[in-house]
């Protein structure tokens, strides 16, 4: 056998643990079986019979399953197939400190990316009442606010309603949780990199919109309300390419 033989020989050598396999194969079943939140799976002792693991590698299985919000344990019925709560879930991994930098900067992105493109659901979706709400907060902000690059309070306060008004739980509480890396990549510096600064659309323009223009206007009046964001992020990841 030649060496061009053996190294094919020694190829795909599956280094997964034990447990990986069976939390993987379960999955594959649950998904197989089209099992739904609600229904309930084998117990353990009756898992490690079929499976022919040992009932500490199911309980381990499992206990991933139930971190990663798939299963849960219910009295009387034992374990059962949940639908994860994908906030809870995210609220375990986005931790600014311990993020590494460019994932911090993908969190950042994505924020940006949502916040233009959920017109549509807050037209759709507005009520009287969400503008009078909004106008009560752009009215206690100051008035240069419109030149300001960035406020943690005044984002929280006027952004967190646009993503209320969505009408999308979801959203709502994952911008609960990326501000926070928001706010972190401005603290540590990661976005100080010169670029030319433009004069953006104010809290007051947007709601102007929202009152009198379109989705169309209002998505490109938050395009240009965070267009100081979009600067900074681009010319960062530019000087970062240059120095590769």
């Amino acid at each position: 056998m030649d060496n061009r033989d053996l190294k094919l020989e020694l190829r795909g050598i599956d280094t997964s643990s034990l447990v990986d396999k069976v939390e993987m194969r379960l999955v594959e079943v649950f998904l197989y079986k089209e099992l739904k939140p609600g229904d309930s799976i084998p117990k353990e002792t009756e898992l490690a019979t079929l499976m022919g693991v040992s009932r500490t590698v199911i309980r381990e299985s499992l206990n991933r399953l139930k971190t990663m919000g798939l299963v849960e344990s219910k009295k009387h019925k034992g374990t059962i197939i949940k639908s994860p709560d994908l906030s809870a879930i995210l609220e375990k991994s986005i931790i600014p400190r311990i993020l590494d930098n460019k994932t911090l900067m993908d969190v950042f992105e994505i924020r940006l990316a949502l916040e233009v493109g959920m017109a549509d659901f807050i037209f759709a979706r507005k009520t009287a009442e969400d503008i009078e709400e909004l106008e009560e907060i752009v009215n206690i902000e100051p008035d240069h606010s419109d030149n300001i690059m960035f406020d943690v309070d005044h984002e929280m306060r006027f952004h967190g309603k646009l993503y209320s008004m969505t009408g999308n739980e979801t959203m709502k509480d994952f911008q609960n949780l990326i501000l926070p890396a928001f706010q972190h990549v401005y603290e540590t510096g990661l976005l100080q990199v010169k670029g030319k600064r433009k004069k953006h659309i104010s809290h007051k323009e947007l709601v102007t919109l929202l009152k009198k223009g379109t989705p169309d206007e209002f998505r490109e009046g938050m395009r240009r309300h965070l267009e100081n964001h979009f600067v900074r992020i681009l010319a960062a990841s530019e000087g970062q390419a240059a120095s590769r």
